[in-house]
C-alpha cells in the first residue's frame, strides 16, 4: 500500500495512528552551511492538553516538539526556520507561540480562510508569518480568494499539490497576485520521468519566475530509500532551470509518512549532490530563503 493510500485509510478510522518518531542520530554534513542557513519546510507540534488536536485528522504526531527540533537545528548549524502550521489543529496558535519564542530567527505559513480578518492577518504578520498553505484537495475553491487578502501584507501561497495537476491549473498560478510556493518538488511521482507533463509544466511556472520550489521530502515521491537517488535527475533539473527559486526543507518530523523514516543530517547533505556548486547552494540555504520570508 502507498504512503498516500494509508493515509486515506487512516483518515477513516476513528483514532489515528500515532506517527513515528524521527530519526534523531547524528549525520554531519559534506559541507559548510552558509550564514542564515534556513530549514524552509518544519512542523512543531505541542502537548495536545495545551493545543488539542482536531478529532477528524489524519494521524497524531510523535512526542517530540520544540525542545527537539531546537536542539537538531542546533547541532546542524541551521540557524532560521519557517515552520508551517499543522493541519491537526483548528488554528495557528501552536506556531504562533513558536514564533513568539525565536527572536525573529523563525518564520510561519498559516492554515486561514479567507473570511480571516484583517486584525488577524495584521496580527500574524508582525509575528513573523509570511505566507498561507492551501492543499489542492480542498483549498482551491479558496485560491484566488485566499492571495487577494494576503499580497498586501507581501505574503505568498504555499500550495501542497499533486504535480500530475499542474498542466491546468499552472496558468491559473502564474496569474496570481503573489508569488506561489510549491511543497515537496510539487510531490512530483519520479517513477513517471522527467518528460512526465506534470513535471514539464512545473519547469514552465518556475521560469516565469511566479513559482518557488521547496527541494524538500524527497522520500515522498516514490523512491523512499536514502539517498533517494531516483530523486536526482529531478533535483539538478530544478537547480539548472532556476537555482534562485528554490529552497530546501526538511518537512520535519515528517508526519504521516510511514517508510523508513529519514534523517535529516542526510537530507540537508543531500543538496550537496543537487547542487554541487558552493555558490549555488549558498543560494538554496542562505540567500533564497532570507528573500522569500524577509529575514533582515
Amino acid at each position: 500500500m502507498t504512503d498516500s493510500a494509508k493515509d486515506r485509510q487512516h483518515a477513516l478510522t476513528d483514532e489515528p495512528p500515532v506517527c513515528q518518531s524521527p530519526d534523531a542520530s547524528w549525520v554531519a554534513l559534506p559541507f559548510v552551511l552558509p550564514p542564515g542557513a534556513c530549514d524552509c519546510h518544519a512542523h512543531i507540534y505541542g502537548p495536545p492538553e495545551r493545543y488539542p488536536y482536531r478529532d477528524k485528522r489524519r494521524y497524531t504526531p510523535a512526542p517530540v516538539g520544540l525542545d527537539e527540533y531546537r536542539a537538531l537545528l542546533a547541532k546542524l548549524g541551521v540557524t532560521r526556520a519557517v515552520i508551517v502550521q499543522p493541519t491537526v489543529y483548528d488554528d495557528n496558535r501552536i506556531t504562533l507561540d513558536v514564533l513568539n519564542t525565536s527572536s525573529g530567527a523563525w518564520r510561519g505559513i498559516a492554515q486561514l480562510k479567507p473570511d480571516v480578518s484583517d486584525a488577524e492577518l495584521r496580527r500574524l504578520d508582525a509575528a513573523g508569518f509570511r505566507g498561507v498553505r492551501l492543499h489542492t484537495r480542498s483549498g482551491l475553491d479558496d485560491l484566488d480568494a485566499m492571495a487577494r487578502r494576503v499580497a498586501p501584507l507581501g505574503w505568498h501561497v504555499q500550495l501542497h499539490l499533486d504535480a500530475r495537476d499542474l498542466p491546468e491549473i499552472g496558468p491559473r498560478l502564474a496569474r496570481l497576485p503573489v508569488p506561489v510556493v510549491l511543497d515537496h518538488f510539487a510531490r512530483i511521482v519520479v517513477q513517471d520521468g522527467l518528460d512526465q507533463p506534470g513535471f514539464k509544466a512545473l519547469l514552465t511556472l518556475m521560469e516565469s519566475g511566479q513559482c518557488w520550489v521547496k527541494l524538500s521530502a524527497p522520500f515522498r515521491l516514490g523512491d523512499d530509500i536514502s539517498p533517494y537517488a531516483a530523486v536526482l535527475p529531478f533535483a539538478k533539473a530544478l537547480v539548472a532551470a532556476r537555482p534562485d527559486r528554490l529552497v530546501w526543507g526538511s518537512d520535519w518530523p515528517h508526519s504521516s509518512y510511514h517508510g523508513v523514516m529519514p534523517n535529516m543530517g542526510v537530507l540537508l547533505g543531500l543538496v550537496g549532490e543537487w547542487a554541487p556548486d558552493g555558490g549555488t547552494r549558498d543560494m538554496i540555504l542562505g540567500i533564497n530563503p532570507a528573500r522569500l520570508y524577509g529575514f533582515e
